[in-house]
């Protein structure tokens, strides 16, 4: 995919653009500690006759590094993604998030549900399905919540900021674990998210997602018994030590239509088996072109 910096009202954004110009978009979100490079894989096996759009998000990737924590609420980061797809000329467009992406894809389709025809999340808790991530939750602290560590780290004042700067590398790569040891997901896609996370303020800007999640909750608190309206699918790489199958509990409450299929992989399902996740979105995307 090729990329261009996009300037709106609120920052400048990196984008990816790949498919055909003229198709039915696909709005494609990342999550943490990637970039939009993370679709790489996919893209080339989606329908080519989709336009492919995959921004890299406030502070990550090679977007603009805010500093003002308020800007990482995910409405607001939802908000973002409106403006980059509203300067794109795009008007209606199916709707693709993984792990933060698709918390700020479930903002945005909140936001606007009239203009997201179908929804995608990947290895992510469903914000109106409280119940779910509730019993998922209690078994992660019931063993010690560990696979939090993570969020706590950067959670704390300073530490981010002062311990991950000239280690990049280490951080970045113990995240993909054993599928980026053994090369499942590429050593250039992961070299390139070290290189993103190098960027001045970085450390402060990937921790804020994790910062302002006391704000947020207050807001998904508000989100209780209300439904996605859009055909949607979930995909959930079954061995997620993070995102466990408990957060699928119940997941049917929170969608006026649910789908949900399982593939053989860890929490970056979308590189571990990018041919897998583009069949299944493909087979579920057409039925909205």
């Amino acid at each position: 995919m090729k990329t261009r910096k996009i300037t709106v009202s609120r920052g400048v954004f990196n984008v990816r653009e790949g498919g055909n110009p003229q198709g039915l978009p696909v709005v494609m979100l990342h999550g943490w500690p990637e970039s939009s490079y993370c679709w790489e894989g996919v893209a080339t096996h989606l329908d080519p006759a989709l336009r492919v759009i995959a921004p890299d998000l406030r502070g990550l990737g090679d977007s603009e590094r805010t500093l003002n924590l308020k800007a990482y609420q995910k409405m607001e980061l939802a908000k973002d993604i409106i403006e980059i797809v509203d300067a794109l000329g795009v008007d209606t467009f199916l709707l693709v998030g993984h792990d933060w992406g698709g918390i700020v894809a479930q903002e945005l389709a909140l936001l606007v549900p009239q203009r997201v025809k179908r929804l995608v999340i990947l290895n992510i808790a469903v914000l109106t399905n409280p119940k779910g991530t509730m019993e998922a939750r209690q078994i992660i602290f019931n063993q010690g919540a560990v696979p939090f560590w993570y969020q706590y780290f950067q959670q704390m004042p300073g530490l981010p900021e002062a311990m991950i700067k000239g280690n990049e590398k280490v951080w970045v790569s113990f995240f993909f674990g054993k599928a980026g040891q053994e090369g499942i997901i590429p050593a250039e896609a992961i070299a390139e998210y070290i290189r993103c996370y190098s960027i001045e303020n970085t450390p402060a800007t990937a921790a804020s997602y994790y910062r302002a999640m006391q704000m947020d909750a207050q807001h998904w608190a508000t989100l209780a018994g209300k439904k996605f309206s859009m055909p949607s699918l979930y995909i959930h790489g079954k061995r997620d030590t993070v995102i466990i199958p408990a957060f699928l509990n119940h997941i049917e409450d929170g969608f006026e239509s649910i789908q949900v299929e399982t593939v053989d992989a860890a929490h970056f399902l979308q590189e571990e088996k990018p041919k897998e996740v583009a069949r299944l979105m493909n087979e579920f995307l057409k039925k909205g072109m």
